[in-house]
């Protein structure tokens, strides 16, 4: 077990298999190669992906096919080989979530840069998905004005 200090949860006691490894950080935090990820709550989609080098850093996490049903990417072959998976049951696969302004009805989901962690060996990777049409703001809830036209 490993003690980890966050300013959103305090002070956790960190099964070391439960540690995901970045090898190359994510973008824009390459520095940043271990975390943990905890759900919101039992009954939440939510998952907040904890640093475990740096307390105040924690990004909010969901499962895109849980809002995006018809989401549909390729892990590169690269990819593949840098987080070595060998069956698909053992990946599982997190999509960034925003929430402007603090208004979860504008709450977005990054589907151009999903993460994918291979759960067999908690090696993972934030894809930059290429040749696709998803955006780093993909509304998880659809925008009632757009929906009554």
């Amino acid at each position: 077990m490993r003690k980890v200090n966050t300013s959103r949860f305090g002070e956790l006691e960190i099964d070391e298999k439960r540690v995901v490894h970045f090898a190359n950080g994510i973008p824009a935090f390459e520095e940043e190669h271990e975390f943990i990820i905890l759900p919101y709550d039992e009954e939440s989609p939510y998952y907040f992906m904890q640093s475990l080098k740096t307390p105040e850093l924690a990004f909010l996490l969901t499962v895109p096919f849980l809002f995006f049903p018809d989401y549909t990417f390729e892990v590169d072959d690269a990819s593949i080989q840098e987080l070595d998976i060998k069956e698909q049951d053992t990946v599982s696969y997190y999509a960034l979530v925003t929430i402007p302004n603090f208004s979860i009805r504008y709450m977005t989901a990054n589907l151009l840069a999903p993460i994918v962690l291979n759960t067999s060996n908690m090696q993972a990777k934030q894809l930059v998905l290429e040749k696709t049409n998803y955006t780093t703001k993909e509304r998880l809830f659809p925008d009632p004005k757009k929906e009554a036209k």
